[in-house]
């Protein structure tokens, strides 16, 4: 197995997601259940004030999922390493509590992982995976074009996933972690120097509620974290990463200009 501990610990990080926690915790513990795993699900709110503590201590009753709320403090890449600090368990499953990931597909990356010949299990929705049809096409692109710019850092087809599996092990071997958004597998493979990689497609879905985080704050975030990456892997040839950007950007402005 990954980690000596049998049992797993998933972090789910939230902000404003009320709609989908009572659905998300039936169908994490559905799945689960049916294959026999110990489970944790720990729920890192950021002070959202939605109504996530008492839907959470609704359920807890019939399951055991915890909030921890963390007040004054923003950002998912946060609220993932906040969950790592405090689960009980040595193997560690990441998603988001939209309902993108499909919860059932957790016993899939715990066996992916626990065959012991990888160090850590990233959702794809690439390779063999698949999007929701009626995804938007401006999401896609920007996934696509944010995906190339991550590739040259992480030897998957998804860089960009937020649904991943590791154990605490490589969580605690990993260099300083200083993320910046919410592309905290891409901090976790690029500084723990992983080689040992597993991807497990999956059917990315349709946001269930709520209202997606992304906007032009967060992609400025994402090239920003990128340049600290590239920095940190490619020390000598980071300054390329921003003179690509630069041209890319340039190459548009033209195009645009041209078009009659």
């Amino acid at each position: 197995m990954a980690s000596p501990d049998s049992g797993v610990s998933i972090i789910v990080p939230a902000f404003r997601e009320a709609p989908n926690i009572a659905q998300l915790v039936e169908r994490v513990f559905a799945a689960t259940e049916k294959d026999g795993l110990i489970v944790e699900l720990l729920i890192v709110d950021d002070d959202s004030r939605d109504g996530t503590d008492a839907i959470v201590a609704s359920l807890q009753a019939r399951y055991p999922v915890r909030l921890i709320v963390r007040t004054g403090e923003r950002g998912l890449s946060g609220a993932v390493l906040r969950g790592f600090a405090e689960a009980e368990h040595d193997t560690f499953v990441v998603m988001d509590a939209d309902l993108q990931h499909p919860p059932e597909q957790i016993p899939q990356f715990v066996r992916r992982l626990g065959m012991g010949d990888c160090d850590f299990v990233i959702g794809t929705r690439y390779a063999g995976g698949a999007i929701a049809g009626n995804w938007p096409w401006y999401r896609r692109i920007g996934s696509t074009l944010a995906t190339l710019l991550a590739r040259p850092l992480a030897p998957v087809s998804d860089p960009m996933s937020g649904y991943f599996a590791l154990s605490r092990v490589t969580w605690q071997q990993s260099d300083s972690l200083d993320p910046v958004g919410y592309k905290i597998a891409l901090e976790l493979i690029v500084k723990n120097r992983c080689r040992r990689l597993a991807e497990i497609p999956i059917e990315f879905a349709v946001r269930h509620a709520g209202q997606s985080k992304a906007g032009l704050r967060e992609m400025l975030r994402y090239l920003r974290h990128l340049s600290r990456l590239y920095r940190y892997k490619y020390p000598v040839l980071s300054h390329l990463f921003w003179i690509g950007i630069l041209a890319a950007v340039g190459l548009l402005a033209a195009y645009g200009a041209l078009r009659p």
